[in-house]
């Protein structure tokens, strides 16, 4: 696990050799933040997910046409960084830029917190990931079918073409590389965490 770039916290929290192993100079400022974030979640949430190799970070802080859904591998110390689409009830404007968090049903917009991923299922976009969230502010991750999907207005060419991503109806959305690589890193109880976190 990585702290905020303190090498010190990293080898409290791993064993000794992955703690080793754990390359802290090699990431960026704002990957350390992502990775603090990582395992402050991860302690908070202790009991309630299951898998703690992984956690997913999502920083609605960023816009879409930047990578905003991080991977952080926790025993090798890294962070891998995918586009990722938010939805439609949080960006009204269609500019980008994620404005609210909702978790009211119907809202289409999304939900801020703790998320566990449960099991997969085959639905309209193939196989997507369900969520069960685990804070006040995304409690109804269920009902709302709130999950992980593929999707294609979560591609690379959107912003080529527009700028931007395309929207959800309040998923969390990737290209269908990403989404493959993103399912095998967090399925089956592991974490996922959308906030605004931000680069400065």
């Amino acid at each position: 696990m990585l702290a905020g770039g303190a090498a010190a916290s990293a080898s409290l929290l791993l064993p000794a050799r992955a703690a080793r192993a754990a390359t802290v100079t090699s990431l960026t400022p704002y990957e350390r933040r992502v990775a603090d974030v990582a395992i402050r979640q991860q302690s908070r949430m202790v009991g309630q997910i299951w898998q703690k190799d992984n956690v997913g970070i999502a920083d609605f802080a960023l816009p879409s046409w930047k990578p905003r859904m991080h991977l952080v591998d926790m025993q090798a110390g890294t962070v891998r960084s995918f586009l990722l689409a938010h939805g439609k009830g949080s960006d009204f404007e269609h500019d980008g830029w994620l404005k609210r968090f909702s978790d009211e049903p119907g809202s289409e917009a999304t939900s801020r917190g703790a998320f566990r991923t449960d099991d997969w299922y085959t639905g309209k976009y193939g196989v997507s990931l369900r969520l069960a969230g685990l804070d006040p502010d995304n409690s109804t991750a269920l009902e709302r079918l709130i999950v992980i999907h593929p999707a294609w207005y979560a591609e690379a060419d959107m912003i080529e073409k527009w700028g931007k991503l395309g929207r959800s109806s309040g998923c969390f959305a990737l290209g269908r590389q990403d989404y493959a690589d993103t399912l095998m890193s967090l399925y089956g109880g592991r974490l996922l965490f959308a906030d605004r976190i931000g680069e400065g």
